[in-house]
């Protein structure tokens, strides 16, 4: 599967994790996980439909060695980052227990950005 696929099947699995989160929210009058709830529309959908967007406008259907490395550090990083929040706002650990799985997984997903911005101008270059 290509990664503007790969992405855009991620991104909706967020967008459905994220839009069913709301929804439990709502119904349970409890937004103690709003946080979660727009990380994971954020990182999860949005910047995943973005480099969508980017493997299928601009990086095309050779994708770039670091397409592989860059896809996994963003899916582990968001995944991470989404059960480190649940368990925060759920009150199942202190900060300070979460703190460097969360700080890691923020770090991972700016590297990941990274990686696809020398991407997306190695690309431009050609």
């Amino acid at each position: 599967m290509s990664f503007d696929r790969k992405y855009l099947v991620w991104g909706m699995c967020y967008l459905i994790c994220g839009m069913s989160l709301g929804i439990y929210m709502a119904a349970s009058n409890n937004h103690g996980q709003h946080p979660t709830h727009a990380h994971i529309n954020l990182v999860g959908f949005a910047v995943s439909l973005i480099y969508a967007t980017i493997h299928k406008l601009w990086l095309g259907d050779n994708p770039p060695k670091l397409a592989g490395i860059q896809f996994i550090l963003h899916q582990a990083g968001t995944l991470v980052m989404i059960a480190g929040l649940l368990l925060l706002f759920g009150g199942t650990y202190p900060p300070a227990t979460l703190e460097p799985f969360l700080s890691g997984a923020s770090i991972t997903v700016l590297v990941a950005a990274i990686l696809m911005l020398v991407m997306v101008l190695k690309a431009l270059r050609k």
